[in-house]
């Protein structure tokens, strides 16, 4: 996946060139991780360009976009626990330190990581977890995409929809 909708996340979504989006929600866009070494990490896309915070929307609309950052978290915890039974739970975050645009992380965290990072912060995992092109997003992970779609697909919500 290479392209300039990474430079544009939010606005190539709105144009439908994101390859990572798994499906349009009420305040936002669900896509997949650029990186995988967690199998199932997405993330919640705000879909208004040049919002930056939680407190940049109207009170309805943050609503919105955390009832979203949940249900996002529901399906990759679905989805997650169904493909891998060392699943054990999923973290959320809204951090924004990096990319100027509201976004939430959710994180699936499972048994098999490593004694000293499975209960500490996703952010500790060494820097070559990042770039290493093992963990990138790529065809491999069609089953993964497929399962927190179908997953997001089940969850009431009357607004849900492919894209």
């Amino acid at each position: 996946m290479t392209g300039d909708w990474r430079t544009d996340r939010i606005g190539s979504a709105l144009r439908g060139e994101n390859p990572t989006v798994l499906r349009r929600l009420t305040a936002g866009f669900a896509v997949i991780g650029d990186v995988q070494f967690l199998p199932g990490y997405s993330v919640l896309l705000v879909d208004e360009p040049g919002v930056q915070r939680l407190s940049d929307l109207p009170r309805a609309k943050r609503l919105s976009f955390l009832s979203d950052m949940e249900q996002l978290g529901e399906a990759v915890e679905r989805a997650c626990r169904r493909l891998d039974p060392a699943f054990r739970r999923v973290n959320l975050e809204i951090l924004g330190n990096t990319d100027p645009f509201l976004h939430a992380h959710v994180w699936p965290r499972f048994e098999w990581e490593p004694a000293e990072l499975v209960g500490k912060p996703v952010w500790l995992y060494p820097g070559d977890r990042w770039s290493d092109v093992r963990f990138r997003l790529g065809p491999g992970h069609a089953e993964l995409r497929d399962a927190i779609s179908a997953e997001l697909d089940h969850l009431p919500s009357d607004t849900a929809s492919s894209v």
